[in-house]
């Protein structure tokens, strides 16, 4: 889909072709078999995979399913069996434990991408540059994903601990079960303001929004891993192979990642 649009530029159309020898490398002598993988993909990185997988599908003619959630419930769904084939988290935890558990595959553990947290309201000037507004009187509701379950929420917590007002706002915390349900809570006006992922605000216009220092909390590494599941599905290995590929790198920097 993206690059059926660029394929006119001879610079996309080079990462096209590099992205199409990342797979065949990957796949040997039957790439040119189509086939499928499910994904499970941590809510935060919603938009960029659905390009991602779109232009993977354009290059390989392989499927990638995604599904979308938080990365601490796609862990215990897959430690209970469910048939996910790659993971991407949005930590380094989970994958980690996938390989000591031997859920994961090992050695095909790697960070795609870096996180960072935004304190975003659709309120035009209620944030300042510098996230003093969390001292204020100026709001009733902060969103926040479930810390238990979503690193965007232990990175919002820390944040808000190093700041110094975490037991002052306690009562004002509204938790979503994922960053995209924190996020639809500051969309849909319940609440005022709220700690999102940059890549879910970074193409909204309007509003205020409060870029957090990296250095206020624990990095947001995130990590892809191969499971079990997967191993001997030639379509799981080769979208691996292609999120390292420039292609995906550029649609992953696009929405506001990092790559290390």
């Amino acid at each position: 889909m993206v690059f059926r649009a660029a394929s006119q530029n001879p610079c996309r159309r080079g990462l096209v072709g590099w992205a199409l020898l990342v797979v065949a490398l990957a796949l040997g002598p039957v790439a040119a078999r189509a086939a499928e993988t499910s994904v499970a993909v941590a809510a935060n990185f919603t938009e960029p995979a659905r390009e991602i997988a779109a232009a993977f599908k354009t290059a390989s003619g392989h499927t990638a399913t995604l599904s979308f959630g938080p990365s601490g419930q796609f862990y215990a769904q897959i430690s209970k069996g469910a048939p996910f084939e790659v993971l991407l988290s949005a930590d380094v935890e989970r994958p980690q434990k996938a390989e000591q558990e031997g859920l994961g595959v090992a050695g095909t553990r790697f960070t795609y991408a870096v996180g960072r947290l935004v304190l975003y309201s659709k309120t035009p000037g209620l944030i300042d540059k510098r996230g003093a507004v969390l001292t204020s009187d100026r709001f009733q509701k902060l969103a926040i994903a479930d810390p238990t379950a979503a690193p965007y929420g232990v990175a919002a917590v820390a944040t808000l601990r190093k700041l110094g007002v975490f037991d002052a706002l306690k009562p004002k915390i509204v938790m979503g079960t994922s960053i995209a349900q924190a996020y639809q809570f500051v969309d849909t006006g319940a609440a005022e303001l709220g700690f999102v992922a940059l890549s879910q605000v970074i193409a909204t216009p309007g509003g205020s929004r409060w870029l957090v220092p990296a250095a206020d909390h624990p990095a947001i590494d995130q990590q892809a891993i191969l499971l079990k599941t997967g191993q001997d599905n030639l379509a799981a290995r080769a979208f691996l192979a292609f999120l390292k590929s420039p292609a995906a790198i550029a649609i992953i920097r696009k929405y506001g990642y990092e790559i290390r």
